[in-house]
């Protein structure tokens, strides 16, 4: 579960900003073609934020459709997998949309 490491990594920029603030709540940005899947990380954010300024914090995730443009047709496609294909069959979609994932915000006391 690469979800694990990824959290741990939130945790660790968050408190590297924040120092030794009490930390209220992070809103997470995650793109659905992002490979990473928000409930997992919801799951490890408990977790990893023990013993932490995190630990009691809250996690908001928003997740962020994903979108991309045929090269061949130039139609814009909402994606919602990582197989991409366009209606007129190419599989040359530039990706625009969806592979995020960053720390939107971060609500310190």
């Amino acid at each position: 579960m690469h979800e694990l490491s990824i959290t741990q990594s939130i945790v660790e920029a968050v408190t590297d900003k924040t120092g030794d603030r009490q930390v209220r709540r992070v809103e997470l940005e995650v793109g659905k073609l992002a490979g990473v899947v928000a409930d997992s990380v919801l799951f490890c954010f408990e977790l990893v934020t023990e013993g932490t300024t995190l630990a009691g914090a809250r996690l908001d995730i928003v997740e962020k459709a994903g979108r991309g443009t045929c090269r061949g047709c130039r139609a814009d496609l909402e994606l919602t997998t990582l197989i991409v294909l366009c209606d007129c069959g190419s599989a040359d979609v530039d990706v625009t949309e969806g592979t995020e994932l960053r720390i939107r915000s971060v609500e310190v006391v």
